[in-house]
């Protein structure tokens, strides 16, 4: 049976953790496993090192797990935690000598060409800037011999996706699942789910709905992600059912993908 492999680069919401002028008890906490930057993964599958969004860290991210490889950028939405790390694409693009793919939703991809445009022009001899190329997806495509089945998600008023690849799912900054994109996860078997705090969000999960829609989705592990530095890591490992973890960064998991 074929596997894939996901590492969790970031598992922290936008502020990151440490807060900067914070002094709460994960703040100032000693745990690496309370040290969270912003929320992003690395997906290795035959043939292909795939990134799911570049977040402001991407660089730090990169240079700690020893990434030099990648291929293509899964895409949730455009806000800057998840968009703003875009430039670094540069140095990866510089290593393979080519062009890196981008998918997303048509909002995401509209929201990089507007804003990005100098990404998309054609290599320099020197390699100098990114040299990245859009794709706006709405179902199923492949990379090489790996399906990815984009999931679409609720993220306030925006529109988000998520990422289906085999039996792993990723689904970040959500505040609602769509019933045709919970048919889409029937058969997750490891799901990344957003949890922001304690308090309900307009544009997250709580603490609460996570564990809730958890439940709902029945995945045999489900890992926490996207938390603020108000869910300090063991405090929150103690609260979790069965079946259901705390995700800390750099942390790596086996899936199937067939």
């Amino acid at each position: 049976m074929l596997k894939g492999r996901i590492t969790v680069l970031g598992c922290g919401s936008s502020s990151g953790t440490p807060a900067i002028g914070c002094t709460c008890p994960t703040c100032v906490s000693a745990d690496a496993k309370n040290r969270r930057t912003r929320c992003s993964a690395y997906v290795e599958v035959p043939g292909a090192g795939v990134l799911i969004d570049t977040g402001p860290d991407l660089r730090a991210q990169a240079l700690r797990e020893g990434i030099t490889r990648v291929d293509a950028v899964l895409y949730t939405h455009p806000h800057a935690d998840h968009l703003g790390g875009i430039d670094d694409l540069r140095a990866f693009c510089y290593v393979k000598r080519g062009p890196i793919d981008l998918f997303g939703n048509a909002f995401s991809m509209e929201n990089i060409r507007t804003r990005f445009g100098y990404t998309l022009m054609p290599a320099t001899p020197v390699w100098d800037k990114p040299v990245l190329v859009p794709h706006d997806v709405d179902g199923p495509f492949s990379l090489g011999t790996t399906v990815v089945t984009p999931v679409p998600l609720k993220h306030g008023s925006w529109p988000c996706t998520g990422w289906r690849i085999g039996d792993m799912a990723w689904l970040t900054d959500v505040s609602d699942i769509p019933g045709d994109s919970v048919a889409l996860l029937s058969g997750v078997r490891l799901l990344f789910l957003d949890c922001l705090r304690e308090r309900p969000y307009p544009s997250h999960l709580s603490v609460d709905e996570a564990l809730a829609w958890a439940e709902c989705l029945g995945a045999e592990r489900t890992v926490l992600i996207h938390m603020t530095h108000e869910l300090e890591y063991h405090a929150l490992s103690a609260r979790c059912p069965r079946g259901v973890e705390v995700a800390h960064d750099g942390a790596s998991f086996d899936f199937h993908l067939v």
